[in-house]
């Protein structure tokens, strides 16, 4: 069944079938069998004569001809693959095809989709790639007073309108075009690259995550079948789709994706209705506690992004709200955990929590209604998190990074309302030093990797771990003077044992020496503008 695409979208390629001269590859069969050589086979001699003859072919004048016989008579995925791969590089050359002739390959290829969506999942990709690349690169171009690869968007619309099938490749096509539209080519101006970005987001991209929500809205209002493999490849796609509508590079700058806690969205202001409705966040949080793990991670993804808005999309009021919509719906998260159990889960909701002290000031959050609870919660889910010092070592890292900045912005808070990080402070202080001081005795029995082996790791904890420390320091002191003075005494005693066991004096070593970085931890997050002689004097007795 071809889908139903209107007749300008229906038009095979503009070029005859000229095969080959017989001195290269005179026969399909013998095409499929280099597909085959190259993409699966084991003899590396034959592959890399297949590599060559291939390399051929798309320098080939006849590459065109063979891209549709491989597309309409292939009868394995590797040739339709390598059919994509060739068209990929065809359209993306220095010197561009006629407009004509790509006008024809993308409508080829549309209805090429359209009427075989049981393609394999990584050829329907490859061949996307060529519309979007095809797409993007005739962005401003003109014909009869019109943008004519500015169509695409209307025309995957009817995709939209087919089988749950013909729909997920929609949905696809829209994602591939964005993160393409993202895609900086280093080998072409960047100038260019700007100046196309910019015209796609500012004359598409907000209709297409308008359209994107809308689906979600639409799979939420039905009851969920999660046995049903299509539905939740739609659900998957859809969401990758807000996705990357929200990692667009809006401004052009390129930030490095390694510094992922200072990233602030830079929402355009056209988008502020969306982002001013509160069903909008509801939509999310909704499909979160609706949807199995892999794919609540990615509405979890979408809400790191919802929670890096930049600040100035908003007025003080609209800002406070949109920040109270936010807390309800961590706190309605931790009050049901279950979800976390899952590592992509628990991954995205600690980012989360860190974007929402990077973006919004501790002034701020104090004043949502529901923040004591809330950060109990937080503290809580930290304090547990810590616990299992062997799990998500990595998520770990945006919980100390959420307390190091809510403590570190203490001094400047001149809201009268409580901020009870003296409260909970100290608690997450114990939380890490009880928990890495237990889990030596687990390492050494169990003969695991040694945390402390992780040097850069460890560094970084305990540098967060120092500016939370010093709220409330005398605590932190006394518990590790305590500790310090314990661990100490055990491991005297061991050493003037006669039948000192080799476990047990690892174990106390292993103790000692986190005891060591700690107290030199705390000891070196001292600040010369905030300390006062009580403290110095502490630093003192850590340090004798």
């Amino acid at each position: 069944m071809i889908f139903p695409l209107p007749p300008n979208l229906r038009p095979h390629l503009a070029f005859p079938f000229v095969y080959l001269p017989s001195t290269f590859l005179v026969s399909l069969a013998e095409l499929e069998a280099l597909c085959t050589h190259l993409y699966i086979g084991t003899d590396l001699t034959q592959r890399i004569e297949a590599e060559k003859a291939l390399l051929e072919l798309i320098d080939s004048p006849e590459c065109l001809s063979k891209c549709q016989l491989l597309l309409e008579q292939g009868t394995t995925s590797y040739a339709q693959l390598l059919a994509a791969t060739c068209l990929s590089k065809l359209v993306s050359r220095i010197s561009p095809l006629p407009v004509e002739q790509r006008i024809d390959i993308r409508n080829y290829i549309l209805n090429y989709v359209a009427s075989q969506p049981k393609l394999a999942p990584f050829v329907i990709q490859a061949l996307i790639q060529v519309i979007a690349k095809i797409t993007k690169l005739g962005w401003f171009e003109v014909q009869k007073d019109q943008f004519v690869f500015r169509e695409i968007i209307a025309d995957v619309k009817k995709f939209l309108q087919g089988t749950v099938e013909h729909c997920i490749i929609g949905v696809i096509i829209l994602s591939e075009l964005t993160q393409e539209m993202n895609l900086v080519d280093y080998s072409r101006p960047s100038a260019k690259h700007r100046k196309i970005a910019t015209s796609f987001r500012d004359t598409s991209l907000k209709d297409i995550l308008v359209l994107a929500c809308s689906l979600l809205k639409e799979v939420l209002a039905k009851p969920l079948n999660l046995q049903d493999q299509f539905q939740q490849n739609l659900v998957m796609q859809v969401l990758k789709l807000v996705l990357n509508c929200l990692n667009f590079d809006f401004i052009g700058s390129s930030a490095d994706e390694s510094a992922d806690d200072l990233c602030t969205v830079q929402i355009p202001t056209t988008w502020r209705t969306i982002f001013l409705e509160p069903e909008t966040l509801d939509l999310f949080f909704n499909l979160y506690h609706s949807l199995p793990p892999l794919l609540s991670q990615l509405a979890l993804a979408c809400l790191v992004q919802f929670a890096s808005t930049r600040r100035s999309l908003f007025s003080s009021p609209e800002r406070a709200k949109y920040l109270g919509n936010l807390i309800k719906g961590v706190k309605r998260i931790l009050e049901n955990p279950q979800g976390l159990s899952d590592p992509g889960n628990y991954h995205e909701f600690c980012r989360f929590l860190a974007r929402l002290k990077t973006n919004y000031q501790l002034g701020e959050l104090v004043m949502v209604k529901e923040y004591p609870e809330v950060i109990r919660l937080i503290a809580n889910f930290t304090i547990t998190s810590l616990q299992h010092w062997e799990f998500a070592p990595n998520s770990v890292h945006y919980l100390l990074t959420l307390w190091q900045r809510m403590v570190a912005s203490v001094p400047f808070v001149k809201s009268a309302e409580p901020h009870l990080l003296d409260t909970y402070a100290p608690e997450i202080t114990k939380a890490f030093i009880t928990s890495r001081l237990d889990s030596v005795a687990i390492v050494v029995r169990d003969h695991l990797d040694d945390p402390l082996d992780d040097t850069a790791t460890v560094f970084q904890q305990l540098e967060q771990l120092c500016t939370v420390s010093r709220c409330e320091y005398e605590k932190t002191c006394s518990l590790l003077v305590q500790l310090f003075d314990q661990n100490a005494q055990n491991y005297q005693k061991l050493l003037h044992s006669a039948s000192g066991i080799t476990v047990d004096m690892a174990i106390q070593e292993g103790r000692l020496a986190w005891l060591v970085y700690l107290v030199g931890t705390v000891v070196g997050g001292r600040l010369t503008y905030t300390s006062t002689d009580e403290h110095d004097a502490m630093d003192g007795e850590l340090s004798c």
